[in-house]
């Protein structure tokens, strides 16, 4: 299945008029729109926290290499 032509997109679009009235059908959108941004603002948030969390990591994984480096060279 491809996607719709133009005659079905219009039959669609007459069939939500209809359903929701035209007065509704901005409102629908607008909230649609604002859901989408926040996903994405979560989203980017949680990347960010992944990303900072590697960090944090890394930095504690690298303090105890180094650690037992020197622990090593006092014992040899």
């Amino acid at each position: 299945m491809g996607m719709p032509s133009m005659p079905e997109l219009l039959i669609i679009l007459a069939i939500v008029v209809l359903l929701f009235g035209a007065k509704k059908i901005p409102e629908l959108a607008k909230g649609l729109g604002s859901g989408i941004k926040n996903f994405k603002k979560a989203m980017k948030e949680d990347e960010e926290e992944v990303s900072s969390s590697k960090e944090k990591i890394e930095k504690s994984e690298s303090k105890a290499e180094t650690t037992q480096m020197k622990e090593d060279e006092k014992k040899a």
